[in-house]
């Protein structure tokens, strides 16, 4: 008989978000006469930007004619894409990314979880706690996790690393070898950013003890610190030990339209062999490229209109997030982020579990979060809130929780 991966059956629960969803339903199947206001899922609600929508159009007018009609897209994606990439987010910056570094793709979720296919399921992975699910996850799909120790809530083989207050939410470098090592900055769920000093430290033990990071900056749109790094690449070294991810989905609005990009330098090595090469093969092999129509919107980003309106978009999301954390201090919560990232992580009041806090926010204020605990053990007793709602939502859920008595 057929066998399955037994990996599979090591996950713990349901993804966070659809049991989160699934919880919503429940109470509006119970209570539809409720307004709910979602502020939990970092889905954007601003419509794309003119001049990407201008680009679709065109993309799609040039679809229907023969002479400029287009088929499958190159492996690596289009070349007037990734040339756009390298020369805004990677030349402009002093990095030396060239463009058959840049591979286009549907997203970074799927680049974060797809990427441990090019290495050994012996490989010791360093994820922090709490982080996005989508890298632990990955992992135990990939049988990198080792056994689920239920009473800590965590798994053997995986090196944790504790975000918690007293280290201002930001990892520490780990005391034992890692071999992956996964960054997120302007991290999800915490809204915590990095300096370059700091950031170079990491870059620093990756190239002494032989590790890659895999870093994930989805979010360097919404950076306003100028100390700190918008890509990984400006850190010395960088080029030899990093893999980096980026998304269209939160800097102009791609959730629905599905857009993203993966750097692997081909200076990056595990003794002779190149990553580069490795991701290469992987991405033509298991992956059939991003709509020509989509890589063209993805190229009116990076135009002088493009940059001045999802700035103008960014800026909106921000000003969301500036509301909630001194709607939320105001209120007397203790909150961090909302300052270089669209994630407020407020501490749940008097020693609430963070799925307590969202049964009590969702039944008694009608507004949806995420449970800090969804995010590893290190997030209990924390709760995230996005700034991708409409400010007038963003408006009426502060209102409420002000109200809010758990």
């Amino acid at each position: 008989m057929f066998q399955i991966n037994q990996h599979y059956t090591e996950l713990q629960g349901s993804y966070l978000f659809s049991r989160i969803a699934s919880k919503v339903r429940a109470y509006e199947a119970e209570h539809p006469e409720e307004e709910i206001i979602r502020l939990g899922i970092g889905d954007v609600t601003l419509p794309l930007a003119p001049a990407v929508i201008k680009a679709l159009h065109a993309a799609v007018d040039e679809m229907a004619v023969k002479e400029t009609f287009r088929g499958y897209a190159p492996d690596l994606g289009y070349e007037f894409l990734r040339a756009a990439i390298r020369d805004h987010d990677y030349k402009s910056r002093g990095a030396d990314i060239e463009i058959d570094e840049i591979f286009i793709s549907d997203g970074a979720k799927s680049d974060t979880g797809n990427i441990g296919d090019i290495f050994s399921a012996s490989c010791r992975a360093a994820i922090c706690d709490p982080v996005y699910p989508v890298y632990l996850d990955s992992n135990v799909m990939d049988g990198r996790a080792g056994s689920y120790l239920p009473e800590t809530g965590r798994y053997s083989n995986i090196l944790y690393m504790p975000c918690t207050e007293e280290n201002g939410f930001i990892p520490q470098i780990p005391s034992e070898k890692a071999d992956m090592i996964y960054l997120c900055f302007p991290n999800n769920p915490t809204g915590m950013t990095i300096s370059k000093e700091e950031l170079q430290k990491w870059v620093d033990y990756a190239l002494e003890n032989g590790s890659v990071i895999l870093y994930d900056a989805a979010y360097e749109a919404y950076i306003r610190d100028e100390n700190a790094v918008h890509t990984i690449y400006e850190c010395e070294g960088a080029d030899r030990c990093a893999i980096e991810f980026r998304s269209f989905s939160k800097n102009a609005g791609f959730t629905g339209t599905r857009l993203g990009f993966t750097v692997v330098p081909k200076k990056l090595k595990c003794g002779d062999i190149s990553l580069n090469a490795l991701w290469a093969r992987r991405h033509g092999t298991k992956f059939n490229g991003t709509a020509y129509i989509i890589q063209r919107a993805g190229e009116a980003v990076y135009s002088e209109e493009g940059q001045r309106q999802t700035k103008e978009q960014v800026d909106y999301y921000m000003k969301n997030a500036s509301l909630i954390l001194e709607g939320l201090k105001e209120a007397g919560y203790t909150a961090y982020g909302g300052v270089n990232a669209p994630y407020i992580w407020l501490k749940t009041p008097d020693e609430m579990t963070s799925w307590e806090f969202f049964d009590s926010l969702l039944w008694k204020a009608h507004v949806v979060g995420t449970p800090g605990s969804g995010f590893g053990p290190c997030g209990e007793h924390f709760f995230r809130l996005t700034a991708f709602g409409s400010l007038e939502d963003t408006q009426r859920a502060m209102e409420r929780i002000r109200n809010f008595s758990c």
